[in-house]
């Protein structure tokens, strides 16, 4: 499975758009090569250079199997965002306090979906899928205020 952006390259920076200093609004992202099984997929974004440790971004599940791409600023039909380390259910951009912060964008392939429209954050997710991954993809992407 391969996850990517037409935003941005693998360890590039992420454009000002997709940040708290733009529209802060999600990226396009392109989903490839899904594993025969797949039942759902996850996506969480995740900052872990974040000073009192990782902050999650945005937190997306029950995102269809056929899925092959999700596009900037929405999600796929049927997909659920959970709560991020912000408590809200959306997308929450990059706005580090100060440096260069990697943002990792880690998408899951499930082989269930049994329960997982009760989920909302992401310890809930987790905790849920640790037993279902078939495979995970991540794309990352780095940012620093301007």
């Amino acid at each position: 499975m391969k996850l990517t952006s037409s935003a941005f390259n693998n360890s590039q920076s992420i454009p000002q758009k997709y940040t708290c200093q733009g529209e802060d609004i999600s990226p396009p992202l392109e989903i490839s090569v899904t594993p025969k099984g797949t039942q759902s997929l996850v996506l969480i974004v995740d900052d872990p250079d974040a000073p009192l440790g990782t902050f999650t971004h945005w937190v997306v599940y029950n995102i269809p199997p056929e899925t092959t791409s999700i596009a900037e600023n929405s999600l796929p039909q049927g997909a659920l965002q959970g709560i991020n380390s912000g408590d809200k259910s959306k997308y929450n951009g990059p706005c580090p306090p100060s440096g260069t912060h990697h943002y990792v964008f880690k998408l899951y392939a499930l082989d269930t979906t049994d329960q997982i429209k009760m989920l909302r954050d992401k310890k809930s997710v987790e905790d849920f899928m640790e037993s279902h991954i078939i495979t995970q993809a991540q794309l990352i992407g780095v940012y620093s205020k301007q």
